[in-house]
């Protein structure tokens, strides 16, 4: 287990100095205790319902969800933390090494959340440890957080005896996240317990498709933090001369630590030919004036809810007439798969929605071999060149949300009332494709928006930005004349 738990010595610094008597007599007094104010989070029945939904799942099984545990960065130094997302999904704790379990309790489940105690002035670990008051600030005793999250909390060190009383054949792990507990408990059956693990991983991506009316605010907040965010990029982007890439991925960036958690994935900053490299995430380039930006970017909300927002903007502020062509043909994609989602669509019919006026877009630019329909006939998808990647994905706490759901319930199922998801088709010529004519090598073009699917169609959650060509050029403009700005 833990340091915690297998009473080890606390974890210090490799340049931490010795610690003579004296000064260790001296650090264990003199100190005032001062309570935590806490109270229950407003979303805690959310936690409790996600977690009667599970228990209703399997019942009279052991189920066990890890929070994961910190990762080393080099050396002595650790990643920003941020916890398994099914882990806080049902839970709303942001502590690593927290482990929810839901033990078998008559009809249901009794959860309990076993959790660091606090490292109080008790013990010289407030000062020695690495996780001390000291080092990291106040944290929860046992009841704060029981109180807060409105979870039972217990000692990570009765862990152990938790994990040992698991019966074999009736529990179900979250693998993958705390090696600890893979190890604690081990596979009954190899085969037959890999297979009920991953239906614990099934059965809550799909609890997440839906989103309820808190989820659904939290995503909104997340995605009107990055439409601020997008609008201090342009504000510093100049028309005339060339800025890297990581100045305005570092402006964004300042937003999402800002306004939210942090940002949601890598942020893709994207100058003239880098826009054709689907993760471009090094940002070592250079915008052009009479190039395009692309700028793939979203923020993490602090309860850990993402936008996922994708705009290409002309850096001079005028697109070119073969870019304008080229934005074009996106923009009808994206809309024709945004104007054909609604309750009962089958989620891959509005990927072929989206592909087919891409396919259409390309016959018209002369680089189709052959025809639309033979383009686009399933033994053939000659079209893909260009596009790459499907028109979008579940988005929720995750980017990429609900991924382990299975393919009835996601890629081949019909879309709900409460689904939010990405729509983000684009056009990908690369600089070395000597299939295209020469002025469209180095193009690569996006739109994504975030949206929501309603009773009887869809809402775009992301419409704080525009997505035509023309209101792309009058947005940029606008934003350059109000001028730089920081948070607040």
């Amino acid at each position: 287990m833990t340091a915690e738990n297998s009473g080890t010595q606390p974890k210090t610094e490799s340049h931490d100095p010795e610690f003579p008597q004296a000064f260790l007599s001296f650090m264990r007094q003199g100190w005032r205790e001062d309570p935590l104010t806490v109270a229950p989070l407003p979303e805690v029945p959310n936690y409790a319902k996600r977690r009667a939904a599970l228990s209703e799942a399997f019942p009279g099984e052991t189920l066990i969800i890890p929070s994961g545990n910190e990762k080393v960065r080099a050396n002595d130094t650790d990643y920003h933390f941020r916890p398994g997302s099914d882990f806080f999904y049902l839970t709303g704790d942001h502590d690593p090494d927290s482990v929810l379990i839901l033990h078998p309790s008559g009809s249901g489940h009794d959860a309990v959340l076993y959790t660091r105690q606090r490292n109080s002035k008790d013990t010289d670990r407030f000062f020695r440890d690495r996780n001390g008051e000291l080092w990291v600030g106040r944290t929860h005793t046992l009841a704060e957080k029981s109180t807060e999250l409105g979870l039972p909390a217990a000692a990570l060190h009765d862990l152990g005896r938790a994990l040992a009383g698991a019966a074999p054949g009736r529990t179900r792990v979250l693998r993958g996240l705390d090696p600890n507990v893979d190890r604690a408990i081990l596979p009954y059956e190899p085969d037959r317990s890999r297979l009920r693990d991953r239906e614990l991983t099934h059965v809550i991506s799909e609890l997440k498709l839906v989103k309820d009316e808190w989820e659904i605010a939290q995503l909104q907040a997340a995605i009107d933090a990055t439409v601020r965010g997008f609008e201090d990029v342009a504000r510093v982007l100049p028309a005339d001369r060339g800025v890297k890439e990581r100045l305005l991925e570092g402006v964004f960036g300042l937003r999402a630590r800002h306004d939210g958690n942090d940002v949601g994935y890598a942020t893709i900053v994207g100058a003239g030919p880098h826009a054709t490299i689907l993760h471009w995430v090094r940002n070592n380039g250079v915008t052009v004036p009479g190039e395009l930006l692309l700028m793939d970017m979203g923020v993490e909300g602090h309860n850990l809810y993402t936008a996922d927002v994708t705009r290409t903007v002309p850096v001079n502020g005028v697109f070119t007439p073969l870019q304008r062509q080229v934005y074009d043909i996106v923009h009808a994609s994206q809309e024709a798969g945004i104007d054909a989602i609604r309750p009962g669509v089958v989620f891959r019919d509005v990927h072929k929605v989206c592909m087919r006026v891409l396919a259409e877009g390309l016959h018209d630019l002369g680089l189709l071999p052959v025809g639309v329909d033979q383009a686009m006939a399933d033994d053939s998808t000659v079209y893909r060149r260009w596009t790459l990647h499907g028109f979008g994905h579940m988005l929720g706490i995750d980017v990429h949300d609900c991924s382990a759901a299975r393919n009835e319930t996601y890629r081949e199922g019909e879309l709900k009332e409460g689904f939010v998801l990405t729509v983000e088709p684009g056009l990908y010529f690369q600089p070395e494709d000597e299939l295209v004519p020469e002025e469209l090598r180095g193009v690569g073009i996006r739109i994504e928006d975030d949206v929501l699917v309603t009773a009887d169609g869809c809402r775009n959650l992301s419409a704080g930005l525009p997505r035509s060509s023309g209101e792309v050029e009058q947005w940029l403009a606008a934003q350059r004349e109000a001028g730089p700005r920081l948070p607040g």
